[in-house]
């Protein structure tokens, strides 16, 4: 798979995953914030509680599926940009970190998942 297939099946797994979180009642704020210490694929609300969420997908369980793609160093680098993003934009609100993982066609979304 080159690059470009790589990106293209991200950006597939991360539009499918905020469809199935707005069926869910959340509201998007944002999408894709990059800083150079880390990256948040999405940004939700769901009534006055800030959801960072991290989207990981594979096509298949074959290698562990998407729920062990997820590090250690992955979590920090959420918890980071978490963080910075909410100094950035002045929130002082509760916020919790999810995943939704997609495997083929399978998602599982966990709540407060770091």
């Amino acid at each position: 798979m080159t690059s470009a297939e790589h990106l293209t099946k991200g950006q597939q797994a991360e539009d499918r995953a905020l469809a199935y979180l707005e069926q869910q009642g959340l509201k998007l704020v944002e999408r894709n914030v990059r800083y150079p210490f880390g990256e948040i694929d999405l940004i939700m609300r769901q009534g006055h509680k800030w959801i960072f969420i991290e989207v990981k997908y594979r096509q298949s369980k074959q290698f562990g599926g998407a729920l062990q793609a997820v590090s250690r160093g992955k979590i920090a680098r959420l918890n980071r940009a978490a963080s910075h993003y909410m100094q950035l934009n002045q929130i002082d609100a509760q916020c919790r970190f999810d995943l939704l993982a997609i495997d083929g066609d399978d998602i599982q979304w966990i709540t407060n998942a770091f």
